[in-house]
């Protein structure tokens, strides 16, 4: 199946989950592929420039924004999607199931129970930098990466996330910005920490 079509069908049974437990608000379905696809596939552009990973853990994946898109775009990656909300890992295990995704593993628990250290750890939306941080860097293998979705640079927030990113010996490298495909002005951003 063509990718493009494989996308509506997932578009279309995550519409139906999230009628029964609110993924995403019912004013951003309308906007579901640009604020929350497009938004989860900006990962590209960290793949283009750092490599691909062979695993990635998504913490906090909600409603399973990025992992579901990436599992989708990127078979050969192994995805696990973290979050503590039963409802909505039940809703994302069952979408993966209705696509056939042998890729992903959605998980209910915190992630700090998690084991294991994986190539890339990604976060969107879902705390300060430094609290996802906190999370987030000990579950990147060393030489890895924690890619953190944010939607505007705030200098704020990396100045206070300096103290554990020299904790857990990481810097952040780099931030790649990208555009919605929104009529307003939306910029998105990527922060790139690596591991030492």
């Amino acid at each position: 199946m063509e990718n493009k079509e494989f996308y509506t069908e997932y578009m279309n049974l995550f519409l139906e989950e999230n009628s029964k437990v609110n993924l995403i608000s019912k004013n951003d379905e309308k906007f579901l592929w640009e604020k929350h696809v497009f938004d989860s596939l900006g990962i590209e552009k960290f793949f283009d420039k750092y490599g691909k990973a062979s695993t990635l853990l998504d913490i906090g994946t909600g409603g399973g924004f990025p992992a579901l898109p990436i599992a989708i775009t990127y078979p050969e990656i192994t995805v696990t999607a973290v979050d503590s909300i039963a409802k909505k890992i039940r809703a994302i295990s069952s979408i993966a199931t209705k696509l056939g995704l042998k890729n992903i593993f959605p998980i209910c628990a915190r992630v700090e129970t998690l084991s294991g250290e994986y190539d890339v750890v990604t976060s969107r939306a879902v705390s300060s930098l430094k609290n996802i941080c906190e999370f987030a860097l000990p579950k990147v293998k060393k030489g890895g990466y924690f890619v953190a979705y944010k939607s505007r640079k705030t200098p704020e927030e990396i100045a206070e996330a300096k103290g554990i990113l020299k904790k857990y010996k990481s810097e952040i490298v780099e931030i790649l910005e990208y555009d919605l495909p929104l009529d307003e002005n939306l910029t998105r951003n990527l922060i790139i920490i690596k591991k030492a």
